[in-house]
Parts: structure tokens; C-alpha cells; sequence
């Protein structure tokens, strides 16, 4: 580990957006992202192989991301969100980090559908001035 308080921070920004979903605050959630993000998805867990992914909304657009995620809130009841870090890497220049998390979220629709977000995801950081930002982050895979 190299700096305590860097390694903090980047703790601080995954406890964020854990705050975030357990919320539904997607004000709380918009905070994360670097306006140049961009959040690849598997088609399914079990998709490693990139060609095989997907890009949702495209590049981080404030308006359309916060729409989206709200949409996801209004229309679904979070039945559980679970998240352990198990890896964080900071850069010798501590510009830049990722951090490794199991993710465990379960998602019901009102119709009673599952939406389950349940692997190991990957979120990529860079700093900007005195603050973090996620630049990218994968889909949840499981391994």
C-alpha cells in the first residue's frame, strides 16, 4: 500500500456509491463520475470476452445518467446490496487506482422480476485537482 490517505480516499469512493444505491440517491451517485466515463456491460455474468459487451448510455452525460438511474429507482425496490472490497491498486504517481469489488445486489421489479447484479466488478479512478473521479468501470462478472 502506498499512501494511507489516498488508499482512504479510494475506499471513501466505493463507500460512496455503496450509499448511494442503498439510498436511491442518485444526486449522491452523480458525484462519482468523471465527465469523460464510459461503463461498459457484459450481455450476461459469464461474458469475459469484451466482444461480446455492450454500452448502454455512451459517454457520462449528467442529465441522462441521473434520468436513468432514477428510472431504476422509481421502479424497482432494492432487496439487498452487498459490496466487499477485495483489492485496491494506487498508481506510484497516486494519479490513478482501481478498485476490485464483489457485488451482491438484488433488484425487484414491481411486476416481481429479478434484477441481480451479483460478481466482481472493476472500478477505475483518476484523480482530478484535489478529488477522485470513476473514469470506467466493467460490468459485473463472475469468476
Amino acid at each position: 500500500m502506498k499512501n494511507g490517505k489516498t488508499y482512504r480516499e479510494i475506499e471513501e469512493m466505493v463507500f460512496r456509491e455503496t450509499r448511494a444505491w442503498d439510498t436511491q440517491n442518485a444526486d449522491l451517485l452523480m458525484t462519482i463520475w468523471h465527465p469523460d466515463m464510459v461503463w461498459p456491460w457484459p450481455k450476461t455474468p459469464q461474458s469475459h470476452d469484451p466482444v461480446d459487451w455492450v454500452l448502454e448510455w455512451g459517454r457520462y452525460d449528467y442529465e441522462r445518467w441521473k434520468r436513468g438511474w432514477q428510472k431504476l429507482f422509481d421502479t424497482h425496490t432494492l432487496i439487498r446490496n452487498k459490496r466487499e472490497i477485495k483489492k485496491i491498486v494506487i498508481s506510484k504517481e497516486e494519479d490513478g487506482a482501481f478498485a476490485v469489488v464483489d457485488i451482491d445486489t438484488l433488484w425487484r421489479e414491481k411486476n416481481g422480476r429479478d434484477n441481480h447484479w451479483k460478481g466482481r466488478v472493476c472500478k477505475v479512478y483518476t484523480k482530478v485537482g484535489l478529488e477522485w473521479k470513476c473514469i470506467m468501470h466493467t460490468g459485473v462478472l463472475e469468476y
